[in-house]
């Protein structure tokens, strides 16, 4: 398999049957998810640019700040919902499983999308459809990620939930360009130019509906409502391995340990789960998942998502449909650097390691921005198409790229693949409305930032990278190729990130050679046994 052959590190590796077309298949449904926030993030933005949208919602001839003001507004509205859409979800998916909330995180993304298309000039249907959208978005977005790591084998989880990027940004570009095609084949007094963009709303969110309806439910959400014959079938059937298989048994015997052990430890209600997170060392890993949704937020990078047109118009971009044109590029560019890390890079090279590259890139990046665009003054002035004015559009790119493989998806797979599965989507619940409430700041912001601070949007968020990596050095361990099950080992040990992972990698290794000798002892045992009874049968 090449670049793409797994590394299992658990204590118990498994055989290559698991490796199969049913968990990818799993994971691109579930990813339909990450579709509807692609696409929203990508669409928006340039929609609110769009001369049919301004006429219809009479900001033709609104000055600069007006326009700020509504746009932060409508995108701000959607973070808001994205915020309580995460919280709700947890009560919704204790009840009726990860499969039926997400089909019903599908219905109700359709339900928004009907309103906004329905407007006829009404901004209030806008922000009803907004609201709706975001409580689908804010739900899928914390359900989507542990379905897919709940199901995942191992040594390619990262490269499962990985998935949901890469739809995610496959979903952006389509929205980005989307958005260039009806700029420049509609015409500006048509209201098909803004709603085509609008509509395709419904095919994300029809998707997820259809696609998970022919999923099943997690294994381990079963087990842990105690359905484990169902769980061991779904597994069986996820893993491609009679239900008998060693491998198999071993798997829900690590799963049933778990379950029964935090049981026996704290209580089973919201409160008892709060306790347990609080008093145990699940409290550090949910602080620096926390962190990590934070301060991928900082950097930047929705700030680009939502408000491309603008910020490339900032270093020199003018007209709509120039601004339109790189940001689909930006969108291409993203989206394919994603794509090859989360297949070929995340499972091989780890976590950790790409944080700490791609953040240093990110920094030049921002940095050389916030220079270029103080010293042009292209903020206030269109800038001559010089040297620097080249490189800075390439900054642009290089962002994305480095973003790309670090700050991307990883937050999102650390807080996915950390947590017990007792208190885990308690804990997904907080690190979700981080993510949404960061986004929310940076979406609501970012219009008066541009106003009113110009080159010094760019080295706020370079230095917010700069922090973010520092805390990434200390703070995040490396978490590939780690059980489930086995991330109680990590955060047991003491020590910064990195000597958590080499103490762990010690534990481990032990218990694989403990196993492999207790499986000989039974081999061995075995044969014994076979030996006497064949002498005894001879006498």
């Amino acid at each position: 398999m090449g670049v793409l052959a797994p590394k299992d590190l658990s204590s118990n590796p498994a055989p290559t049957q698991v490796y199969n077309w049913r968990v990818y298949a799993l994971a691109t449904s579930a990813a339909m998810g990450s579709a509807m926030f692609g696409y929203d993030s990508s669409f928006i933005g340039g929609s609110l640019s769009l001369p049919s949208f301004r006429q219809r919602f009479g900001l033709a001839h609104a000055s600069s700040e007006e326009r700020s003001a509504l746009s932060a507004h409508i995108v701000s509205t959607f973070q808001a919902g994205c915020f309580f859409g995460a919280i709700f979800c947890y009560i919704i998916s204790e009840r009726l499983g990860l499969k039926k909330t997400l089909m019903l995180c599908g219905a109700l993304f359709d339900v928004g999308a009907v309103l906004q298309i329905a407007s006829t000039g009404q901004l209030g249907l806008i922000y009803a459809g907004r609201v709706f959208t975001g409580l689908a978005v804010g739900a899928s977005s914390l359900i989507v990620p542990v379905y897919i790591s709940e199901c995942s084998p191992p040594a390619i989880r990262g490269r499962l939930i990985g998935i949901f990027e890469i739809v995610l940004q496959l979903s952006q570009i389509i929205g980005f360009w989307v958005n260039y095609g009806v700029s420049e084949n509609i015409s500006g007094t048509d209201d098909a130019q803004w709603r085509i963009p609008f509509a395709l709303q419904f095919v994300p969110g029809t998707l997820l509906v259809v696609l998970m309806a022919l999923q099943p439910e997690s294994p381990r959400w079963l087990a842990k409502k105690g359905e484990f014959p169902q769980a061991q079938r779904i597994l069986a059937s996820l893993r491609q391995l009679p239900e008998e298989h060693e491998y198999l048994a071993w798997e829900l015997h690590a799963i049933r340990a778990q379950i029964e052990a935090e049981n026996a430890e704290s209580a089973t209600s919201l409160l008892g789960k709060l306790k347990e997170i609080y008093n145990t060392n699940v409290r550090t890993r949910l602080l620096i998942a926390m962190a990590l949704m934070m301060l991928q937020n900082l950097s930047g990078i929705n700030a680009l998502n939502y408000y491309s047109p603008t910020i490339f118009k900032s270093i020199g971009f003018t007209g709509t449909d120039v601004g339109l044109l790189a940001t689909g590029i930006f969108g291409i560019v993203k989206a394919t650097m994603t794509t090859i890390f989360m297949l070929f890079l995340v499972d091989r090279f780890g976590r950790r390691p790409a944080m700490l590259v791609g953040s240093a890139g990110a920094i030049v990046a921002m940095y050389y921005l916030g220079g270029y665009t103080k010293l042009s003054n292209s903020f206030n002035d269109t800038p001559p198409r010089d040297g620097g004015a080249y490189v800075a559009i390439v900054m642009i790119y290089i962002f994305s790229v480095f973003y790309a493989i670090s700050w991307n998806g990883i937050p999102w797979i650390f807080s996915a693949e950390v947590f017990p599965i007792e208190v885990r989507q308690v804990c997904l619940v907080f690190t979700t409305c981080t993510q949404w409430l960061g986004q929310f700041m940076i979406a609501y912001s970012t219009p008066y930032m541009i106003t009113g601070i110009t080159y010094g949007v760019f080295l706020f968020f370079g230095t917010s990278v700069v922090i973010g990596v520092t805390f990434v050095f200390f703070f995040l361990p490396e978490t590939k190729g780690v059980a489930l099950e086995d991330m109680d080992i990590m955060f047991n040990v003491k020590g910064w990130a990195w000597q958590k992972r080499r103490e762990t990698d010690r534990i481990l290794a032990e218990r694989r050679l403990q196993l492999q000798n207790d499986n000989v002892i039974v081999v061995k045992a075995n044969h014994t046994h076979l030996e006497r009874n064949g002498a005894e049968g001879k006498v």
